[in-house]
């Protein structure tokens, strides 16, 4: 987690996220620095518009705990249809970041 904050604080400060500057934050922080990590990170923030990332985090948090409320609605027949992110730009967004956890 510590790599992706350094990337945010680097994009924030208007700095280039690359490998020696996400290396050095994560150093500074006391933590042990994990060579592969830091190149997937870069690697998967390459294409990534982290502005609009940022953006669609909080909608995308927002929007689990009302389809939660909205399903507890439901009758016990009835399927849940899961909805469709609504732009490839944030598909792919969101997909460069989840390669990063798993």
């Amino acid at each position: 987690m510590e790599y992706v904050y350094a990337a945010l604080m680097l994009h924030k400060l208007k700095k280039d996220i690359n490998e020696e500057n996400i290396t050095n934050i994560v150093k500074a922080s006391g933590s042990e620095v994990k060579e592969a990590q830091v190149k997937a990170l870069v690697a998967a923030l390459a294409d990534v518009n982290i502005e609009e990332a940022i953006k669609a985090a909080p909608v995308a948090a927002a929007a689990a705990p009302a389809a939660e409320a909205k399903g507890g609605e439901e009758k016990k027949g009835e399927k849940k249809e899961k909805e469709a992110p609504s732009g490839k730009s944030e598909e792919k967004a969101l997909e460069g970041l989840s390669s990063l956890f798993g």
